[in-house]
């Protein structure tokens, strides 16, 4: 109302855990360092998981496989998809709260985040 833009700060849930495994948030507008860090690391979460599910394909129509291969994929596959379920439920919940979300390349728009555990 004062003719200043209105920054609208969220929690967002880390893809990472802190101690004990209790989840992490960073409070921000989603274009500080933390958020793209975030965002990098999940880039990397999804495309692994992609992988995975490649190898898991080939490893499948394998009818050799092992007892001992089939529980290391299945140890893998279910890491990745608690990996992808976090970040899905991130990226619902900012959904829900913000609409779209910022271009975080644009120059200019740097602002730090706090990170809360």
């Amino acid at each position: 109302m004062n003719g200043e833009p209105c920054e609208h700060h969220t929690f967002r849930l880390l893809p990472w855990t802190g101690s004990e495994g209790k989840p992490c948030y960073v409070l921000g507008d989603g274009t500080g360092y933390v958020s793209r860090m975030a965002d990098g690391i999940e880039s990397v979460q999804l495309g692994m998981a992609d992988d995975l599910l490649g190898h898991a394909a080939d490893l499948l129509a394998d009818r050799r496989v092992t007892e001992a291969e089939l529980h290391f994929l299945a140890s893998r596959l279910s890491e990745s998809l608690r990996e992808v379920k976090r970040v899905a439920e991130s990226r619902g919940s900012r959904l829900r709260t913000r609409g779209p979300v910022p271009d975080n390349d644009e120059p200019g728009r740097r602002e730090p985040d706090i990170d809360i555990r």
